[in-house]
């Protein structure tokens, strides 16, 4: 016995075939992995019966004996879902658990499940089922988040608001402009799940542990039972590949850098110093000794758990990055930061749809704040532009008109046509209508722009948008 070790040891697993010396039950509870990965099972049973299945079809096992597992694998599935399933860390993970409980039902036909395929295809081809139905849930739940979004823009299209760079007033927006911007963040995000999934996809059931299978298996059949769109080419790369996961994370991390933006917004937002908007006190908690608090702790958590995704990506993407081919014992540790980021990002997403639609408005603060600063200077310079100005000497004469209105006191709307005149002749009365809050929003008047027209009409455009991102098909610009 070598140092350190314990002396409580067991028996070699039915499944170890080479080695008959015992194992220590410190390294059976390090090497077991089923705590984590049960979570597979529906994934594992169904990936096992469409594999009998194809068995049966290519006639490796008799249909008999084919009926004889499938109604074993899914008598366990219900047995598991009454919670009456008992897990044991002796057979290591999800599969060996659910393989001998189906030997102790029914018999020595149940240890024909495992003809022509290995543990390691098995596995790879249970996350990518599991992983195609998060990715499924998150696109649909994505949905809801720009669904709300769309709601509120549609609402506050007219709404005046400060338009920020580097958090300082710039130009006056529209609320239902800045909506959709994070519109547009969420569907790129949605649009990058749909190519992910397209890459998730990808079968690799038939590889087995690396060089395939001497038995005459369909995995094209296997294929369309399971509802993969194609076969992973290479056997090597099939079972040892881990880029799907990686992928996922990577955009995962994409959708919670977004949300964490908007959280920051919303933070922002909801302070006593800008009280632009109000949270729900639903999505607020009060202070344990200052009962006048109502702080926004599920945007700030929102925000703390993006750096929790974050962590996960890099977690397998460390995890990956030295393996040689084929299939490594390190890939045990691919499931918990997957796992994770799905839930995690679930979890947000699920309270950001319902935040979004409580969103209360300030609007008369937004419209203040956008008072603030000489938001309209550039309409100003983008005026005397008009007038045949060119644009640098019109950004100094603008300068020189801001300058003398903060030694003033005043807006530029509130100065007079003959102080503005000094500055430049090309000035005249119809200046006020660019100055006003509602003229410059209105100027802005194409594509992409804040005007409460073209707000509208990307409005009248997302619906279609997203209706078609919903039925699979990414945005082509025109």
């Amino acid at each position: 016995m070598g140092p350190g070790m314990s002396s409580d040891t067991k028996t070699p697993k039915s499944t170890d075939g080479y080695s008959s010396v015992p194992i220590a039950s410190f390294v059976e509870e390090f090497t077991a992995s089923v705590g984590c990965d049960k979570r597979l099972y529906k994934y594992d049973i169904m990936g096992s019966i469409a594999h009998v299945r194809m068995l049966a079809h290519v006639g490796i096992i008799s249909q008999d004996e084919c009926h004889a597992i499938v109604s074993g694998l899914q008598a366990i599935q219900d047995q598991i879902e009454d919670d009456k399933f008992t897990w044991s860390n002796v057979l290591e993970d999800v599969h060996m658990n659910i393989e001998s409980q189906l030997i102790k039902r029914i018999g020595t036909v149940g240890k024909k499940v495992h003809t022509g395929r290995s543990r390691n295809d098995q596995v790879a081809t249970d996350m990518r089922l599991y992983l195609r139905d998060e990715i499924d849930t998150i696109s649909s739940m994505l949905c809801r988040v720009m669904t709300a979004l769309l709601a509120v823009a549609e609402r506050e299209a007219d709404t005046i608001m400060p338009g920020f760079t580097h958090l300082q007033t710039a130009q006056p927006i529209t609320f239902g402009h800045h909506m959709m911007a994070w519109f547009e963040m969420l569907f790129r995000d949605g649009e990058r799940l749909l190519e992910c999934r397209r890459r998730v996809n990808v079968m690799p059931l038939g590889a087995a542990a690396l060089a395939g299978t001497s038995y005459p298996i369909d995995r094209a059949y296997t294929a369309r039972l399971l509802g993969f769109d194609a076969i992973a080419e290479n056997s090597l790369d099939a079972v040892s590949d881990r880029d799907f996961a990686i992928e996922f994370s990577a955009c995962a991390a994409l959708i919670m850098m977004h949300l964490s933006r908007f959280s920051e917004e919303l933070v922002l937002w909801a302070s006593q110093q800008f009280d632009f908007i109000q949270l729900d006190s639903v999505f607020c908690t009060g202070s344990s000794i200052m009962p006048q608090k109502k702080n926004p702790d599920v945007p700030e958590l929102v925000r703390g758990k993006a750096g929790r995704v974050y962590g996960h990506l890099m977690a397998l993407l460390t995890l990956m990055k030295g393996q040689a081919l084929a299939y490594n014992k390190d890939n045990q540790e691919d499931k918990e930061p997957l796992f994770d980021t799905a839930d995690t990002v679930k979890a947000c997403l699920r309270v950001y749809a319902e935040m979004v639609q409580a969103l209360e408005l300030n609007r008369d603060r937004l419209r203040e704040g956008a008072s603030r600063g000489l938001a309209t200077a550039t309409e100003l310079a983008d005026y005397l532009v008009r007038k045949g100005v060119p644009f640098r000497d019109a950004h100094t004469i603008v300068g020189d008109v801001v300058r003398y209105a903060l030694d003033e006191g005043k807006d530029l709307l509130e100065l007079p046509l003959d102080q503005l005149r000094q500055f430049s002749k090309q000035i005249e009365q119809d200046v006020y209508r660019i100055l006003s809050l509602e003229g410059a929003v209105a100027a802005h008047d194409h594509l992409g722009g804040t005007a409460p027209s073209q707000v509208r009409a990307a409005i009248a455009r997302a619906h279609k948008r997203l209706e078609a991102l919903g039925h699979g098909q990414p945005h082509r610009p025109a």
